[in-house]
């Protein structure tokens, strides 16, 4: 490992350097969507990411005779360890050549500056919270990855396991065929899902865009209050979600959002599905947005054909009396309508019993699993 040299990121340059090394280790991915690199510049901006106002990163460089070979970034969230009450640090935004000795360097660069935080463990990959892109794609790798999802080569999960780190968490993807799923789903559910929500005194209705900043302010309780208890889930600040609101807006289908609220208005649960942007990004090639990048891409966005249910969740007096699949039935029907043809649900914890079996009853098929690691420091 003499040859190696672990770099801190310091620079402008040495950021966008660090942005663009998937291009290169990529390129021979078919199944590799490429980032707009402004917008993930924008993501790593202090000023930019309300993220920042709870949490401290340092990204790092592998370079061997010169070359660049990998990247890395190590992240706090303080607001993770007050609401979980441990001291834990993460790392994101891992790209690796195969070579063990490089991936040991990366890792190891990412466990120092957690220590020097404090922190007496350390998980990821987390790019850089678990609100955003999380996990090491462990099956699943032959197809492309669904908006906010990750991607990476069947060598990861090695190189993260040499470097002793074990399973903390799986992440399931469920994909459907939309016609198919709902024609051979049990009527019985669909009885039972809208005779629950009735019987609750609840009402599901499509968000209403007229009066998008009031919906943002339901959908903030509904989600924050519905996944509290989730492992990792750490509550999103106000800035946070109107700053995620603001970028979503333009590419949303407001359609396929849905609110479940009580008689007087009171949000009980919430529902977001997105087209799936990877598509247009895909076939758009990604880079740079100027001159061509962002007009190539919403050139392509019209030809989507899938979509990502990406948050689903019910308040807790509202579950597990068959008001939870009323999200996905109106969902699927709405998407369908629309034009799309296939359905992802994710992610979903390996231990959310409840919904794994709900997507699986409404013809969802497991097709991808992700896989956050943790080592004791």
């Amino acid at each position: 490992m003499s040859n190696i040299v672990i770099e801190p990121v310091a620079t402008r340059g040495g950021l966008t350097e660090y942005v663009k090394f998937p291009f290169k280790l990529y390129r021979d991915d078919p199944n590799w969507v490429p980032p707009l690199i402004e917008e993930r510049l924008a993501y790593f901006d202090t000023r930019k990411n309300p993220l920042y106002e709870h949490a401290r990163y340092q990204m790092f460089t592998a370079r061997r005779n010169g070359e660049l070979v990998g990247t890395i970034g190590a992240v706090v969230n303080d607001r993770h360890n007050l609401v979980h009450g441990e001291l834990a640090g993460g790392w994101g935004f891992f790209e690796c050549i195969d070579d063990e000795d490089v991936a040991v360097a990366l890792l190891a660069a990412a466990e120092d500056w957690n220590r020097l935080q404090g922190m007496d463990i350390i998980r990821g990959p987390l790019n850089f919270s678990m609100n955003d892109e999380v996990g090491t794609l462990i099956d699943g790798f032959d197809t492309p990855p669904m908006v906010m999802m990750t991607h990476n080569p069947r060598y990861y999960p090695r190189l993260i396991e040499a470097a002793g780190y074990v399973k903390a968490m799986d992440l399931y993807a469920w994909l459907s065929e939309i016609e198919k799923g709902l024609a051979e789903a049990p009527q019985k559910l669909f009885r039972v899902a809208h005779k629950a929500v009735e019987s609750q005194g609840l009402r599901v209705r499509k968000v209403d865009m007229k009066h998008f900043d009031q919906e943002i302010e339901l959908i903030k309780a509904a989600y924050n209050g519905a996944w509290q208890r989730n492992w990792g889930f750490v509550p999103m600040t106000d800035h946070e979600i109107d700053h995620l609101a603001a970028n979503l807006k333009p590419m949303i289908d407001p359609n396929l959002i849905f609110i479940a609220e009580t008689e007087d208005g009171k949000p009980a649960g919430v529902s977001l599905t997105m087209p799936d942007l990877h598509q247009a990004l895909k076939r758009s090639g990604g880079g740079h947005m100027w001159p061509f990048g962002l007009a190539k891409f919403m050139w392509h966005r019209r030809h989507i054909d899938q979509v990502r249910l990406m948050i689903m969740g019910m308040l807790e007096a509202y579950r597990g009396r068959g008001a939870d699949a009323i999200f996905y039935l109106e969902t699927a029907q709405e998407a369908l309508r629309r034009g799309y043809k296939r359905l992802e649900g994710s992610w979903i914890l390996e231990t959310n019993t409840m919904m794994n079996q709900i997507i699986e009853r409404l013809g969802g098929v497991r097709y991808k699993t992700y896989r956050i690691y943790e080592k004791r420091l």
